[in-house]
This record gives C-alpha cells, structure tokens and sequence, in this order.
C-alpha cells in the first residue's frame, strides 16, 4: 500500500463490506471505498485501518468505524441540498474529509486545540481547500458560516442542541447520536416550518459531547 491511496483489493473489499451493510448511495460508496483511511490513523494501529471498527484516535476519542461513518453520510445525503455541511466533532479529519468530497464547503468544529490543530495541519497538507476549521464549543455552533444545509455531530448529547437547529436552514437536516436514558440511538432531524422532526435510525456508541474547550 502506498502512502495516500488504497490498494484495489481494499476497495473491494470496503465495498462488498459496506453494501451488505445497506449502505446503497453510489457517491458514498465511490468515496468511502477510495479514502485512504490509514492516513488518519496512529503509526501503530495501521495494519487496522482497514477494518470495520472504531479505533482510538488519543486525547480519549476515536475514529468511527468505516460503516458508521458510511451510514451517516448517507442519512446527509440530499441530491440537490449540498452546499454547506456543519460537523461537529472534527477528530481526526477522516469524516471531514469525506463531507469535502460531497459538500460545497464544510465547516467543522473540535473543542481539543490540539488535536484541531493536528487536523487542520493534516487536512492541508492534503489540500483540502474547502474547509473551515474551528477551534470551539460544538454546543454554540458556527454563526459565521450559518445556515447550513446539514449538520453531523460526532458526539453524544442527551437533547438535539436547540443552537445547532437555528443554524439550519429550513428543511436542513442533522444526524446525531443522542443518549437516551443510558442508550445512545442515532437520530436523523429534519428543520421544517411545522417543527423539528425526528427518526429514530439505530443504536450507536459515540463519546459523549462535552461543553466547554481544552
């Protein structure tokens, strides 16, 4: 395997894989199925990049398994609603860099500097030139960049952010997990001029979202 691509075989394989999990969008699948994902994982945990399974990332957070990061994406997708995409939760830059590849312009937000700044150092120097990176609390969003066509958070909290709503343009969507009493379930949330709607999608374990930064 080279430094920036994946071998034919590891396409392949994240395909087959990913499409027995019900993931159909051909856009996500032509992505997920091409970004090098060893490339945002630890020198040590490289011979499992490829794997189907969350990994620690250090600063006590992770990278997302290929298939949550897969089903999330494609719970975004909206064919003609893709211009501006909020993430919350930068981490390690992997779903960032996929919402790069079907969003317009995405801005996204970590609350630990240093690994935000590790990130945004990384996303550039493989010249990602259409996103906005933000050191900040996730809880108050990114005004300066609202309103968005969608909103992904990476982290758990126990109600929808009533900040990260207003920030959503009308019939926007977001895609999160939320804790229910102890459980986290992934929600989608659609913004309509009747109210805020929710859909139950699936159980999930995120880390917890936190107030406040470091």
């Amino acid at each position: 395997m080279s430094k920036d691509i994946i071998s034919s075989d590891q396409q392949n394989l994240i395909l087959s894989r990913l499409k027995s999990q019900g993931i159909t969008d051909t856009s996500v699948l032509d992505i997920m199925s091409t970004m090098p994902r060893h490339l945002f994982i630890e020198p040590a945990l490289k011979n499992r990049a490829y794997d189907d399974d969350a990994l620690p990332i250090g600063f006590s957070q992770t990278i997302s398994s290929p298939y949550i990061v897969a089903k999330m994406t494609q719970l975004l997708m909206e064919e003609d609603n893709m211009g501006k995409v909020l993430e919350i939760g930068t981490g390690c830059g992997y779903q960032s860099a996929i919402l790069a590849k079907l969003f317009t312009h995405v801005t996204t937000i970590e609350r630990i500097k240093p690994l935000q700044q590790k990130t945004e150092n990384l996303l550039k120097k493989l010249e990602y030139k259409n996103i906005k990176f933000v050191y900040g609390d996730g809880f108050d969003g990114y005004y300066a960049n609202a309103p968005y066509d969608a909103i992904i958070m990476t982290a758990s909290p126990s109600d929808i952010p009533e900040k990260l709503v207003s920030q959503l343009t009308s019939n926007g969507r977001m895609v999160l997990p939320l804790n229910m009493n102890g459980k986290q379930k992934l929600f989608r949330v659609k913004n309509t001029k009747n109210g805020v709607f929710k859909k139950e999608v699936d159980d999930v374990l995120f880390v917890p979202m936190l107030e406040g930064v470091i």
